[in-house]
């Protein structure tokens, strides 16, 4: 039996994998969908990128999960692959969802050349959070409009310092036993980074052909992905 640990992107909580637990559940797995602190239900919880990897960290030591396979999707592949070298041999595998990973050093906005403004912008005229999606940032992402105003009603603004920290990385990501899922309407190549990372002999990529909140476009072709994975 695995033990899913499984961490949104940025603005979203616990509840954006509420149609993936199920199917993860049903086919005998441990499944725990994290809120990070400053979104969802932990807002007002004070929040920088060091504060979002002890989330994860702690979730797995204090429930004591072995053969874990953390899931992180878009921002949060950066918290995820710094708390994946950080649990040791609790770790089966991670599986980034379109995301970022962490670069030691950088920053989620370092890898955002031509969106670093934008997201920095927000983030000075949004009191330090980055200011949730609107319904446009969601169009031609292979989402219904029923779930796009799920994202967007759900959303929160995210904690500004959780993107502007520099990630702190002890070993390169390429010895983690690790999983790419590429979403194809959010762009046909992962970035630079993945491409390097996928050359190893760990990573492996899939491809999914929808967009990039693949749990709300297709949550059970994402479950199946990740229960193969966690048998890889």
């Amino acid at each position: 039996m695995a033990e899913f640990v499984l961490v949104a992107g940025a603005w979203l909580g616990s509840w954006a994998w509420d149609e993936v637990v199920p199917e993860l559940r049903a086919a005998g797995h441990g499944t725990h969908p994290l809120t990070l602190s400053g979104l969802a239900d932990k807002q007002g919880v004070p929040a920088g990128q060091q504060t979002h990897v002890q989330d994860i960290v702690d979730e797995v030591e204090h429930r004591d999960l072995r053969d874990v396979v953390l899931v992180g999707h878009s921002y949060s592949g950066i918290p995820v692959g710094q708390a994946a070298e950080r649990i040791g041999d609790r770790l089966a595998r991670v599986v980034f969802i379109d995301s970022n990973v962490p670069t030691d050093g950088e920053s989620f906005v370092s890898g955002w050349p031509d969106g670093r403004a934008m997201v920095e912008a927000s983030i000075a005229a949004t009191g330090g959070f980055w200011a949730p999606p609107v319904a446009a940032d969601c169009d031609g992402q292979g989402l219904t409009g029923e779930q796009i105003a799920r994202i967007v009603s759900g959303s929160t603004p995210h904690p500004g310092a959780t993107l502007t920290e520099p990630a702190a990385l002890a070993r390169p990501l390429g010895g983690l036993p690790a999983t790419y899922v590429k979403c194809l309407l959010d762009g046909d190549e992962p970035n630079d980074d993945v491409a390097k990372l996928l050359t190893g002999e760990h990573w492996r990529l899939v491809e999914m052909d929808t967009g990039h909140w693949p749990m709300f476009s297709q949550p059970r072709e994402l479950a199946r992905i990740l229960l193969d994975e966690a048998g890889a």
